[in-house]
């Protein structure tokens, strides 16, 4: 497994945008690790190891959820997108 790469620069955001930025940023990282720690988990025989692996990836899992709780407060535009999504999926799956 290869990790995300931030796919932008923040040198190159301005300030308006950074926290944002920032967030997303740090979900990403957060969804790497979770994906990192449940593949561990799968691979290991040892439920001592994939139980602390299990139990830091819903750790991580939290994390995600504090930083879309800012994303969203910081990004109404998001909140729109979030909600376009859900409706989209919502309409296919009643198909």
């Amino acid at each position: 497994m290869t990790l995300s790469k931030i796919p932008i620069s923040l040198k190159k955001i301005s300030k308006k945008n950074m926290d944002k930025e920032i967030l997303r940023t740090g979900i990403i990282a957060e969804l790497d690790a979770i994906n990192l720690y449940e593949q561990m988990a799968e691979m290991t025989e040892n439920l001592h190891v994939k139980t602390i692996l299990l139990d830091i990836a819903n750790e991580e899992k939290v994390h995600v959820g504090e930083f879309q709780y800012l994303l969203l407060k910081y990004d109404k535009e998001q909140i729109e997108a979030l909600e376009e999504g859900n409706k989209e999926v919502k309409e296919l799956m009643e198909k």
